[in-house]
């Protein structure tokens, strides 16, 4: 990002969301900041700026930070949250039968490799922005209402990979319906283009060993199913019955609340893509 408010409303909203991804509510913030002398302070004044509106829209406050001098900026979060020890969200807790609930769209990161390029277009670019300034805490208060088995955010290891994690965790198999996963629509035609990070391909490196995808599943969308994510949206488990409910009333709440897939018995891998 080239503005530097919105750099520190992205970073964030990212930092905030492991506390969501576990069904607490964050509290605490500190700032950690690496900044270049080449730079003008006001640039870091904006990034701070937006770090703290965000912490503000958590209803959470900074308490203080630490400053670093680097030759990159790089900003962040250091937070501390508070969930019922009764009701802590693990990723690790699926059951069989499950459905799977994602309340954000994938393409982040092909999209934000092709805006390095400058090939996005303004409204690209806002969805773009949107989904990764967003904060999950308003699918996470949906999520605690309904009742779930399990929850991960979806971030730099790509939807595969986070599924993975939960799969494994549980003892079971995930399966991945690829034509139900939303996806920016601009990000198809861009990893169709072969405009992918580089991380992706670290990713299926990563993830190889335990997925498969069914023949029909094109290279682009295998690709986007691993392509790494900045404050990506949440992924849910919860019975069938409680998702048809969740996504009812994620309605007009969350960027997308689309079903994506099920638990299954655990079959030859963690996760299989349909």
């Amino acid at each position: 990002m080239d503005d530097p408010y919105t750099f520190g409303q992205i970073a964030a909203a990212n930092s905030l969301s492991d506390i969501y991804a576990m069904g607490g509510d964050p509290s605490i913030s500190m700032n950690l900041i690496c900044f270049p002398t080449c730079l003008p302070m006001d640039v870091m004044a904006k990034i701070m700026q937006g770090g703290a509106d965000k912490v503000k829209e958590a209803g959470a406050i900074i308490a203080g930070g630490h400053t670093i001098e680097d030759s990159e900026p790089k900003y962040g979060l250091c937070v501390t949250g508070f969930m019922h020890p009764d009701k802590v969200m693990q990723n690790s807790n699926c059951k069989e039968g499950d459905l799977l609930v994602l309340t954000k769209p994938l393409g982040i990161g092909v999209l934000t490799t092709a805006n390095k390029a400058q090939l996005l277009d303004q409204k690209t670019y806002d969805q773009m922005v949107e989904a990764m300034a967003t904060l999950n805490k308003y699918g996470k208060e949906v999520m605690m209402e309904v009742g779930a088995n399990a929850c991960t955010d979806v971030t730099g290891f790509g939807l595969v990979g986070h599924a993975s994690e939960m799969a494994k965790g549980s003892g079971l198999t995930i399966e991945l319906w690829s034509k139900e996963v939303p996806i920016i629509e601009a990000a198809i035609d861009f990893a169709k283009m072969g405009i992918i990070p580089s991380g992706a391909y670290s990713n299926m490196a990563f993830v190889k060993a335990d997925v498969s995808f069914a023949e029909d599943v094109p290279q682009h969308m295998q690709d986007l199913l691993v392509d790494p994510i900045t404050s990506g949206g949440l992924l849910i488990s919860l019975p069938e019955e409680k998702a048809h409910e969740l996504v009812k009333k994620l309605e007009g709440v969350t960027i997308c609340n689309k079903i994506i897939g099920r638990v299954t018995a655990k079959q030859d891998k963690a996760i299989v893509v349909l």
